[in-house]
């Protein structure tokens, strides 16, 4: 009776209300929290602590390796003062670190200062590991956390403690933090007004950037498909198709005349074709994955067929992209079409996420409840919400150095085509972005053929089609050992590149591009998949563009060139002109 009273009582509160109250709560959390969990935070601190107080055999290493890097301070110290405490001295530091590579930090005591810091840095890394019993998660967690706090402590952040900031200061008389100051003041009104960063008005698309000729021949609620005009008497028959992540805008590969991907590829004589994504708003809150296959890539290949009538399509997608067409391409195969495709072509794209990088610190349970409440009242994720994350993957480039050389030092440095590109955020819609975390990241259901279509699932085994895949090697999305696990799904004749540079840095590589430089080897249909090492040390090195090996490769995979085809079809009339309407989209 007691039970059936609390039920009917004015005053109970629904599952609904409790509901809605917990997602107020925790995205008020997220706005404070720079969209992180700090309940994940906080499990994992309590996880290793609580394990590390009750292993007093580590506790003990601990110590003795706290003894030895003190013992080498001041032995480091010893030395700077017989060689005379004012001479340079060498600051032992890690080959990749930048933070103290001005010579400045060479003089006393600011070589000191930075000495002390990376030997902390050394203590807290071991502090972080091997401890018995801490799950993985939470031991990568704490070690990738550690390495944040200490960076707000690093002396190069502190303008005290920094040399190149104390001469700048000094040479100017304090001119840089005047200019530093007007630099902070216009961010922080450019974030407050949700105004683009200074210097993107010089990169608008179709203006600047995204300017080779085309024409949009179909445009539903997701996408807008771009065909590109020709450029040559003769094309390959086999057009080209690319289907972009949808976290970006797809002119990344299409920015200016001299860099873009699309222009290239028009000019070596493929008829290509690319999906312009929406910037998705309120309305889209429901689209889900299958939105995104049915609305874009077959869409796109209804599109094609008709335009291009009887030929295989090059398949080539980019990030997200990539994940997006090895699902398409395994749905078709499933339903007996995968003739419909020439190849597959995969640039920085996971299958297998099993070991997808530090990106998985910030993707459990914890972290999707946070997500899921930001989400609930707008319908989709902002490209800020989600910037956090990235900028702790690489705080030294996104956060610590704009603050030392924008407003301490008062440099700017100016925006190229390839950072106002990535100022353009996109939006995410929230059941699809749910669903992609839930079962890419953490259930990894397409590599282990548990990822459902139309009510059945796919699998990766089913892809029989000539496989070119490309990695990069400072890739923080989608670290290059995890994207050659595709290897190990299917038995297809890939090739696979690894190209100097990173996400998008390492893709964006065109010809006459300095300092690049890849490794590529083939591996034949049914063949031997050689572990990831042992590719590195086979792996022919090649300087220069990888684009120029990757035409030729698709021309290898097509027939003999023909006429270009017409602009759009009966079916299928031109919309509009390059780039179309999405990419403007903010």
């Amino acid at each position: 009776m007691a039970e059936k009273q609390a039920e009917t009582s004015p005053t109970a509160v629904s599952a609904e209300d409790a509901r809605r109250l917990d997602l107020m709560t925790n995205s008020a959390l997220a706005r404070m929290s720079m969209s992180l969990s700090p309940q994940t935070s906080l499990l994992a601190l309590m996880d290793w602590a609580s394990h590390l107080s009750a292993s007093p055999g580590r506790q003990m290493q601990l110590l003795q390796y706290a003894i030895a890097l003190y013992g080498q301070f001041m032995g480091y110290v010893r030395r700077m003062a017989m060689s005379g405490m004012f001479k340079p001295g060498s600051i032992e530091k890690p080959v990749t670190d930048r933070r103290f590579a001005d010579p400045a930090w060479q003089q006393w005591p600011f070589n000191v200062m930075a000495q002390a810091f990376l030997l902390q840095e050394k203590w807290w890394d071991e502090a972080t590991q091997h401890v018995f019993g801490v799950s993985k998660h939470n031991q990568e967690l704490m070690r990738f956390g550690t390495r944040q706090m200490l960076d707000v402590f690093s002396p190069g952040n502190v303008p005290f403690f920094n040399p190149v900031v104390l001469q700048n200061t000094w040479q100017e008389g304090g001119a840089n933090w005047a200019r530093g100051l007007q630099y902070m003041m216009d961010d922080t009104r450019r974030k407050i007004s949700g105004d683009p960063p200074e210097g993107t008005e010089k990169f608008i698309p179709g203006r600047d950037v995204a300017v080779t000729p085309g024409k949009v021949v179909l445009r539903n609620r997701l996408m807008e498909l771009i065909q590109y005009s020709p450029t040559t008497a003769k094309v390959r028959p086999e057009p080209v198709l690319i289907i972009p992540a949808w976290i970006m805008k797809y002119y990344i590969l299409d920015l200016s005349p001299d860099n873009s991907m699309v222009k290239y590829l028009v000019e070596q004589g493929h008829t290509v074709f690319s999906i312009s994504w929406k910037n998705p708003d309120e309305g889209d809150r429901d689209l889900t994955m299958d939105d995104y296959l049915k609305l874009g890539f077959q869409a796109a290949l209804d599109a094609i067929g008709a335009i291009v009538p009887g030929q295989p399509i090059h398949a080539t997608g980019y990030c997200l992209g990539g994940t997006l067409l090895s699902i398409g391409a395994a749905t078709l195969a499933r339903e007996g079409q995968l003739q419909r495709l020439a190849s597959m072509t995969m640039f920085a794209s996971q299958t297998d996420f099993s070991e997808p990088g530090e990106l998985s610190l910030f993707i459990d349970e914890g972290q999707l409840a946070i997500l899921e409440s930001q989400m609930e009242q707008k319908g989709y994720l902002t490209g800020e919400q989600m910037s956090g994350a990235f900028q702790m993957l690489r705080s030294w480039d996104l956060v610590w150095s704009p603050l030392i050389n924008d407003y301490m030092l008062g440099t700017r440095r100016p925006l190229n085509d390839l950072m106002a590109w990535n100022a353009d955020a996109t939006r995410m819609p929230a059941k699809m972005h749910i669903q992609y975390l839930r079962s890419m990241y953490l259930n990894n259901d397409l590599s282990q053929d548990r990822y459902i279509v139309d009510g059945r699932p796919i699998t990766l085994n089913s892809l029989r089609l000539p496989i070119f895949c490309v990695g990069t090697v400072a890739d923080h999305v989608a670290p290059w050992r995890s994207v050659y696990k595709l290897h190990h799904f299917t038995p297809a004749e890939m090739t696979f590149v690894l190209t100097s540079g990173g996400h998008n840095a390492g893709i964006v590589s065109e010809p006459g591009h300095p300092r690049r430089h890849y490794q590529m080897l083939v591996r034949e249909a049914g063949g031997v998949t050689l572990p990831p090492e042992e590719w590195l040390q086979t792996a022919p090195r090649s300087e220069g563009s990888w684009w120029v090996a990757w035409d030729k490769w698709l021309n290898a995979h097509s027939g003999k060139s023909v006429n270009p085809p017409e602009m759009g079809a009966t079916n299928y009339p031109i919309v509009c002109d390059a780039p179309g309407e999405y990419v403007l989209q903010r």
